[in-house]
């Protein structure tokens, strides 16, 4: 007989927050024409990345730097600060499950939006947490309803993404430094940047490594086209960042990983086209959607984020028709966001693939009746 696991596994769904593209084709038999739903970079990485893994490659059979030596040292003078306030992990996602783990165990409460990334809430169900949410306002994560949801259920972790996902929306540096300044003496604020580049100036806040109040998140995996490779960081107080020794998997950079992400760094001038190339997707994407009478809402992200103008319901048989087309998108989970489907930022291929299957996905929706008006 097997032996038992433990209750709090027991208890767990065996799912994950996400299908991926890869197992809708497996159930189709069919591959996509065009991925533009799990929010990469169709415009790829740096030359300057490819060629760092190819000359990486023949010593794959080493192990990899478990202290991170070097991506913490040019991370830290990208940022300007200290290494010691750097922590490198597989993403974004892998950072998450070690901040978690550090501070949920089970009776903890957690605060964050309800339909924020649904990631994050796995790790919590995962350490037995107690998730208590607050719904969005105007298709925002709303800021004060955060920080009372905390204070009012003594939350020790509060989770806020800016810019956010699933809707794309975002807030002001200062309206994000109140947000800091508010965090209880009981919690520590996980904010989530993984969109931070393609953010309009004044988004992000500076960096403070002094509050021992915050941790920040950025990737690789967005702007500089690399979320394949799991590379992420988190950026803060040094007594927060010295912990996660504790507990992180020595070794799960890869040895390629981290020379990419040092070439990345390398060459902000690719950045900056990815960014030129993200905004004219979102316009495009933008005009195809007003054009099929539907609402594009503003985004600072790589994706947008499309009010399809009914229910849940409707938004998703438009999806549905979408992906059966060979177009893989995604939406929102959680009534009332997922009224709306979201677009990654594609090529022009990409994109006008989508604008050809939009209005035959959209009449097929119709047809079947599904969906009540929204609002």
């Amino acid at each position: 007989m097997q032996p038992p696991f433990t209750p709090l596994a027991e208890s767990l769904p065996s799912t994950v927050p996400f299908v991926g593209p890869e197992a809708l084709e497996r159930r189709t038999g069919t591959v996509f024409r065009a991925r533009i739903g799990a929010n990469e970079s169709v415009f790829g990485p740096s030359p300057k990345v490819i060629a760092a893994m190819q000359a990486a490659a023949p010593d794959v059979w080493r192990y990899c730097d478990p202290e991170n030596h070097e991506i913490k040292a040019a991370l830290a003078r990208h940022l300007g600060v200290e290494p010691d306030n750097v922590t490198v992990g597989e993403g974004i996602d892998g950072l998450f499950g070690l901040a978690v783990r550090l501070f949920v165990e089970p009776g903890v409460t957690v605060a964050t939006s309800l339909g924020a990334y649904p990631t994050f809430n796995f790790h919590v169900a995962g350490f037995g947490g107690q998730l208590v949410t607050t719904p969005y306002v105007n298709d925002r994560e709303d800021p004060a309803s955060v920080l009372d949801l905390a204070r009012r259920e003594t939350a020790r972790l509060i989770y806020f993404a800016n810019p956010d996902n699933p809707m794309g929306s975002w807030w002001s540096a200062n309206e994000i430094a109140k947000l800091i300044a508010g965090v209880p003496e009981h919690a520590v604020l996980m904010l989530d940047e993984a969109y931070g580049e393609f953010a309009p100036e004044g988004t992000l806040p500076p960096l403070d490594v002094s509050n021992p109040h915050v941790l920040r998140f950025r990737t690789f995996s967005k702007a500089y086209g690399m979320a394949g490779m799991r590379v992420g960081y988190a950026v803060g107080h040094a007594g927060l960042i010295r912990a996660f020794d504790k507990v992180r998997n020595h070794f799960g950079v890869t040895r390629l990983g981290q020379q990419a992400a040092i070439a990345a760094l390398d060459d902000q001038h690719h950045l900056q086209d990815v960014i030129r190339n993200v905004d004219a997707a979102r316009k495009e994407i933008a005009r195809i959607a007003i054009a099929n009478g539907l609402k594009p809402l503003p985004s600072a992200t790589n994706f947008v984020a499309i009010d399809c103008g009914r229910d849940g319901a409707f938004a998703k048989a438009v999806l549905d028709h979408l992906v059966g087309d060979g177009i893989f998108v995604r939406m929102p989970g959680v009534a009332p966001l997922n009224r709306c489907i979201r677009v990654s930022a594609g090529t022009p291929a990409d994109l006008a693939l989508f604008a050809e299957s939009l209005p035959r996905a959209l009449a097929a929706a119709q047809h079947t009746g599904t969906g009540a008006a929204h609002g």
